[in-house]
């Protein structure tokens, strides 16, 4: 049993379990500032554009009676399509996507900026008549002993 514990442990504790809980927390804060995004300002100026239509609003009631509102319609208990909803649903996923794109782009960028270093100076050479790699500094091949 111990040792179980110390793999859990060691499972627990690793940095990339950590780093995921934290991208998680995150990324669950920064959904529900992209859904307020869509909801409350990128949306009523388009319904605003459309003939002030409310999206949230926008459903088909399944069924004989209708409702003025889906607040009304949820109310009654009756079985609906959130079209407007599901619309926003869409653009809040859009923009996310977007989003992440942007910020692994970035990350990318960063990325290659770091793997881009100058190649180190050469430390041998050839020897133009025996082709064998030599210092460089050297002033005699030690191979053929001529002289550079």
């Amino acid at each position: 049993m111990g040792s179980f514990t110390k793999e859990f442990k060691d499972f627990a504790v690793k940095g990339n379990v950590i780093d995921m809980a934290v991208g998680i927390i995150i990324g669950g804060a920064f959904g529900k500032i992209v859904s307020s995004l869509v909801s409350d300002i990128i949306m009523p100026p388009i319904g605003k554009l459309l003939g002030g239509v409310d999206f949230t609003n926008l459903f088909y009631t399944l069924g004989d009676v209708s409702y003025s509102t889906l607040a009304e319609a949820t109310e009654a208990g009756a079985a609906t399509i959130k079209y407007g909803v599901f619309i926003n649903t869409i653009l809040d996923f859009l923009l996310i996507a977007l989003s992440i794109f942007f910020v692994i782009r970035w990350i990318n960028k960063l990325k290659k900026k770091e793997e881009v270093a100058p190649e180190p100076a050469p430390t041998t050479k050839e020897c133009p008549h025996c082709i064998t790699q030599i210092p460089i500094k050297a002033t005699r091949c030690p191979n053929c002993t001529s002289q550079l």
